[in-house]
Order: C-alpha cells, then structure tokens, then sequence
C-alpha cells in the first residue's frame, strides 16, 4: 500500500531526532509519562504488556521501568533500532522490540497478552480499524484489557493554526473517506523534515465499533480538555498537561477508551 510505505519512509527520517529527544529526557529525569494513562491503566507490574505504534519506544520504557514485560511493535525499522538502543542505552531488560505493519501482525507475530496499549498520535497512521480491531482481540488474553488514549477525532477537524487563536473553523471533514496529504513529519520532538505522508481521520462511531465488532466491552470512554505537551493546547497545568484556556471546558482535546473481553 502506497501510502503506509510513504509513511514508513516519513517516519524513519525523524527516528534519531526521537532517540536522542527522549534519551535526553531520560537522562534528565524529565520525562513526562501521560498524567492521564497513569491513572487510568493502574498498576501494571507483572503483567505482559503489547504496545502498538511503539515509536521509538519511551513509553514501552516507561511500562516497563513500571514492573510489565513489555513488547514494542512498530512500523518503521529505524523507530526499532533506536527503540532496543534507547532500551539498552538505560539498562531496561524486560522490553523487546520488533518491527511489523499492525496491519499484518496476525500473519507474523504469536503471543498473548494481558494488556495490550497504544496511545498519543496512533489511530490515524491506521488505514482499517476493523482490522485494527480484530488485532487487538486476536492477541489479548480473555481476561486482559485494552487501553488507549490519542488525540480527539473532533478535535482533528479544526484548523491547527487558528485554534491557537480561538478561531473555530473546520478544515478537516470529520466525515472524511481520503486520507490526508501532508508535505512534512515531525514537530513534537523532531524539526520538520519534507515528506510526503498520509493520515486517516476517523469518527468516534468507528472506533467504537471497531472495537465492539471484534468481541469487546468498552468498560468506558473518558474525553478530556488537556492533552500530553506536543499533542494540542498552548500553555500546561500542574500536572504538565497542556490545553487551551480560551477553550477549557469548552472542546475535548483526547479520549481514552478501555475494553475488556465480553
């Protein structure tokens, strides 16, 4: 599919800059795990933990520094490579990384798991989300739970230059079948670099059902006015999470949505 492989080529030119963001981060002891996941997921020490859309792994880290078994998947090589350095670069040794569109990962990946994890930025690389969901059912334990927190598909609609300035226009069809072209990649962790790229807008109803087609029970679906830094907003509040004040209370920026198995 042509435009997984552009993305995949975007993805991997901003897989350095990622690395030495985060390991810097780290280094620093300055990384900031979502306030809001942290909350929501609980503990997860010992438990077996598939992270979808891993990047270049600093949340894989994260779950893993937690107590989990993690396994980062990740559509891009380079993301990979520098997901195991990172890992190895800061002594974690229960986390492993692999590379695997998470379209094919049924036909290339066997295991169970007892949470399976994705957020911030994810859902919208996706060209199929029954698929999506089918995945998610296929590999997650009877008794397990899936989580996942990104961006608000409301929110996506907006104009990302004059919400800043509370000025509330549609750009993006909510109701959109194409996927939208962007000429660069990067900007919460990387300089902009010029690569072609596609993004799949999608609605709540498809994502709901998604996940309820593939056998699963939404235990809930939380929409908040704040997101992680990078992902929306201007200014951040205590916890480090940013939003808009011209529009707090007035707009979700995220969501999560934790599922079970019926």
């Amino acid at each position: 599919m042509k435009e997984i492989e552009s993305n995949k080529k975007a993805w991997s030119l901003v897989s350095e800059d990622h690395y030495n963001h985060y390991k810097k981060s780290f280094e620093e002891n300055s990384y900031l795990f979502n306030p809001i996941v942290l909350s929501e997921l609980g503990d997860v020490s010992g438990k077996k933990i598939l992270h979808l859309q891993c990047n270049t792994g600093a949340d894989s880290i994260v779950l893993a520094k937690m107590g989990a078994q993690v396994t980062g998947v990740d559509l891009v090589p380079e993301n990979i490579y520098f997901a195991e350095k990172l890992a190895n670069d800061l002594g974690v040794a229960n986390v492993d990384f692999f590379e695997c569109d998470i379209m094919a990962l049924m036909d290339n990946h066997i295991g169970k798991y007892d949470i399976i994890f994705t957020s911030d930025g994810c859902i919208g690389w996706l060209p199929d989300l029954k698929k999506w969901g089918k995945t998610i059912r296929y590999f997650l334990k009877d008794d397990g739970f899936f989580y996942v927190h990104d961006s608000h598909p409301f929110y996506y609609t907006f104009d990302e230059v004059k919400i800043r300035e509370n000025i509330i226009e549609i750009k993006y069809p909510y109701f959109g079948k194409e996927p939208d072209v962007s000429n660069e990649i990067g900007g919460y962790a990387s300089d902009y670099k010029e690569a072609e790229n596609y993004f799949w807008m999608y609605t709540v109803s498809q994502l709901v059902n998604a996940i309820a087609g593939a056998g699963l029970f939404i235990e809930y679906f939380n929409e908040y006015d704040r997101c992680a830094q990078g992902m929306g907003g201007s200014i951040l509040d205590k916890k480090g999470l940013s939003y808009f004040p011209h529009l707090e209370g007035k707009l979700p920026l995220v969501f999560s949505l934790k599922a079970t198995v019926r």
